[in-house]
């Protein structure tokens, strides 16, 4: 292998085992300079263990990996920046009471005299990436104040920094708004020009056809096609992913709405911008939160679920006044909450499938002052039977599951606690278009069994599929309901755009 190829990264006949899992089975992967190659499949696919067996976070079996012609083996994603190879993971793995510049700089702090480290230098160049990237962030700010649209710019700075020759981005926008997928296209145009190559995941193929210039599709752990983008459309890149046709990317609505079963008055909160929020959800009914990136709908579920303090405002449940004044209370009363951080706030990462599943509901498994592991265990089964969970065993550490199948082990573990009302948020962030569909499925199945459900979605097509009625937010308020078979993406984004 030659240099002169234009050839900046192969990975040859990479295979990686589990205990009872083959997940990647002799995948091969091209990148050149200054392109954009897309990976492609559905949650379970490979891709995640494909990029971190490049990335030195799992060691591959058997394979070979070459960078600009030299066969590289790293050891540890250290290894890997220091060699030029990058990767930011759509699960953020920050400090988050250190300031932008800290995270951007551990490990690696500028000194001056040889051990002192030289903050002004620090603040110097941090600040000379992002005026060259367009990110408008103070270094000074500390992570947790950020939102994780911000925290994903400042990662995405930090593999700049490494001079980085190879970046992987791993559903870079899955938390971005419109205006902040336009301005981390135009980063990445700018890394193009640069000669950096681009390994970019993601699971929304209009994004995919537009910004990369070959896409390879993973199944099962296989490598199925690559093809220039220009030969690729949705349909063809949904065939090779799932292997069949996929003719709806929604499923028919079987839920009948009945009585009004949940009324919430003029909520407002103390520490976050909620003003004054107001709404009706009634039984059988799917309602969807939508609104532009701060618009106070993640804090409304969260107010209603007690986890941040209420200034003021009712809940009624079935015409009875609740406080919901923590979650243990929210969950007595028959409330649920997928949160939209899944690894942040959803899952257990070091703890198996059957303790992810089981873990809201353990003193229904008490039996004589002991947990049932025979309980917790045939729950556990039905949770990856019901939400068709792709793992070797019950005992997989949940961290080792894709996504997709992660969001599913939570969704299990909350319809075992048979809530009322469950409020979902971003449910699908991340998750591939076959899985998806699994997930509206199920939403549409429970609605049809009567229970209640809530939806915030920044995706208006997925609102738009799912729901009965959309509430739409704008600056921490209520500023109209829309019907959403009758209302368009339009009415909704200048709903949205009301009080700005």
């Amino acid at each position: 292998m030659t240099k002169d190829t234009g050839v900046l990264l192969e990975m040859k006949n990479i295979v990686k085992e589990f205990p009872g899992v083959r997940a990647l089975d002799g995948v091969s992967l091209t990148l050149r300079r200054g392109s954009v190659h897309a990976l492609m499949g559905e949650n379970g696919a490979g891709k995640s263990t494909l990029m971190k067996c490049l990335f030195g976070i799992y060691s591959a079996d058997s394979g070979e990996v070459y960078l600009e012609g030299r066969e590289v083996s790293f050891k540890n994603p250290n290894d890997a920046l220091r060699n030029g190879v990058a990767m930011v993971h759509q699960e953020l793995n920050q400090a988050t009471k250190r300031n932008v510049m800290d995270n951007i700089w551990l490990g690696r702090y500028p000194t001056r005299l040889g051990f002192i480290t030289s903050e002004r230098e620090m603040y110097e160049r941090t600040k000379r990436i992002f005026d060259d990237l367009g990110i408008k962030t103070d270094p000074r700010r500390i992570m947790s104040t950020m939102s994780v649209a911000e925290r994903q710019m400042a990662e995405i700075a930090k593999a700049v920094s490494y001079d980085a020759k190879v970046i992987v981005l791993d559903e870079p926008t899955s938390s971005l708004s419109d205006r902040e997928v336009e301005h981390l296209f135009r980063i990445i145009e700018t890394l193009k020009q640069r000669g950096c190559g681009i390994i970019y995941i993601s699971h929304k193929m209009d994004e995919i056809l537009r910004i990369s210039d070959e896409i390879t599709v993973m199944r099962d752990g296989s490598h199925i096609a690559t093809e220039p983008s220009d030969n690729m459309t949705m349909d063809k890149i949904i065939h090779l992913m799932v292997g069949r046709e996929l003719t709806e990317m929604y499923p028919k609505k079987t839920n009948t709405p009945g009585k009004v079963i949940l009324k919430v008055e003029g909520l407002s909160s103390k520490h976050n911008h909620v003003k004054d929020v107001s709404f009706d959800l009634r039984q059988g009914e799917i309602i969807g939160f939508a609104g532009l990136a701060g618009a106070g709908r993640t804090e409304v579920i969260e107010n209603i679920f007690g986890i941040s303090e209420r200034e003021s405002g009712r809940i009624y449940l079935g015409g009875k006044e609740i406080k919901n004044r923590d979650p243990r209370e929210a969950i007595r009363n028959g409330f649920a909450l997928i949160t939209e951080e899944r690894r942040a706030t959803g899952i257990f990462g070091i703890l198996d499938i059957c303790e992810n599943t089981t873990v809201s509901g353990l003193k229904k498994y008490l039996r004589f002052g002991l947990l049932s592991d025979k309980k917790r265990r045939e729950d556990t089964d039905w949770a990856i039977r019901s939400m068709n969970i792709k793992t070797a065993s019950q005992k997989t550490q949940i961290k080792l599951l894709s996504g997709g199948n992660q969001q599913k082990v939570i969704i299990g573990r909350w319809l075992l606690t048979e809530p009322e009302i469950l409020m979902l948020d971003e449910p699908t962030r991340g998750i591939d278009v076959g899985a998806k569909y699994e997930i509206y499925q199920l939403i549409d199945a429970l609605a049809a069994k009567g229970k209640s459900i809530i939806v915030i979605s920044s995706e208006l097509p997925e609102l738009l599929g799912i729901c009965d009625r959309i509430y739409v937010m704008s600056s921490g308020r209520i500023a109209g309901e829309v019907d959403a078979k009758k209302t368009t993406q339009e009415e909704i984004m200048t709903l949205a755009s009301k009080y700005m």
